[in-house]
């Protein structure tokens, strides 16, 4: 079903604030913050692109944008820079992100024009913000199993999700391993989330589905939606169980729009699986 009409350029970020009992959402593109409660629709401009985010307190969010990560007041509309992405190219911008078990928050950065190897993934963690990984085109796929052990990730162009082990305060250790490999199945690996069995629920672009995973790499089962370009899903709702799914119109030719009505819209799927209440920030 449809959850959002409106049409995001680039749908990304969604997570569901556990306070306000709603799902957030970004449009990339067109650098705004979106909810749907039950007051109804509401959105929020900012001057730079926007990503992902974390929630703080009730009114509160860290979000990640070009300039950095930001600390955002929904009700005063106010922000303030909390540190910007040391040594990140000056045209690159925030991608995919996630708050960990731990409590830090990771957040992917990217050329905005795709140039190769641009990217990273760093985390931001109790007054620290490190550079994890480098070398990345499109980072993605940012998600966390259920003990806090293992921290999964993706550059979408080489068609592997990877998995690295995480010690007692959430930062990697040892290299990471290949956890999916969808490079001959030609799929591209979006954003995920992981409900609390451990199974990874993949956006897969340009696939129109989610994939759930096993904790072993298995496939499981997919989740089609009407539009092309799936690109991050969340759990969310009253218990947890809807999974929501954001969209893109990035990249589509007019035609292409017209065909696919509902590409860009944010779509929920009911009693998918239990899933996992979306950590604090904590700053």
């Amino acid at each position: 079903m449809i959850f959002d009409e409106r049409r995001s350029e680039l749908g990304e970020g969604p997570f569901w604030h556990p306070k306000r009992e709603a799902l957030f959402w970004f449009d990339i593109l067109k650098q705004k913050l979106l909810t749907r409660d039950a007051q109804g629709p509401q959105e929020w401009y900012f001057s730079d692109m926007v990503s992902a985010a974390g929630w703080i307190d009730h009114s509160s969010l860290l979000i990640a944008s070009t300039s950095g990560l930001i600390v955002f007041d929904l009700e005063h509309k106010t922000q303030r820079l909390l540190c910007g992405f040391e040594g990140d190219p000056p045209h690159n911008r925030p991608n995919d992100g996630r708050t960990d078990p731990q409590n830090g928050f990771w957040i992917g950065t990217m050329s905005q024009s795709h140039a190769p190897n641009a990217g990273a993934i760093y985390r931001y963690y109790r007054g620290t913000l490190r550079k994890l990984f480098s070398g990345l085109t499109i980072p993605n796929t940012i998600c966390f199993s259920p003990d806090g052990q293992s921290a999964y990730f993706s550059d979408t162009p080489s068609g592997h999700v990877m998995r690295v082990a995480l010690d007692t305060q959430g930062w990697p250790k040892g290299k990471p391993e290949v956890y999916l490999d969808l490079k001959p199945l030609g799929l591209n690996p979006d954003g995920a989330v992981i409900d609390t069995a451990g199974m990874m629920w993949l956006a897969q672009w340009g696939a129109s589905r989610v994939a759930a995973y096993g904790p072993d790499g298995a496939f499981v089962k997919a989740i089609s939606f009407d539009a092309p370009n799936i690109s991050c899903p969340a759990f969310g709702g009253d218990n947890l169980r809807t999974l929501y799914c954001t969209s893109a119109q990035e990249g589509m030719a007019p035609d292409a729009r017209a065909r696919t009505p509902h590409a860009g819209k944010v779509f929920a799927q009911a009693n998918v699986a239990l899933g996992q209440i979306s950590p604090r920030v904590i700053l």
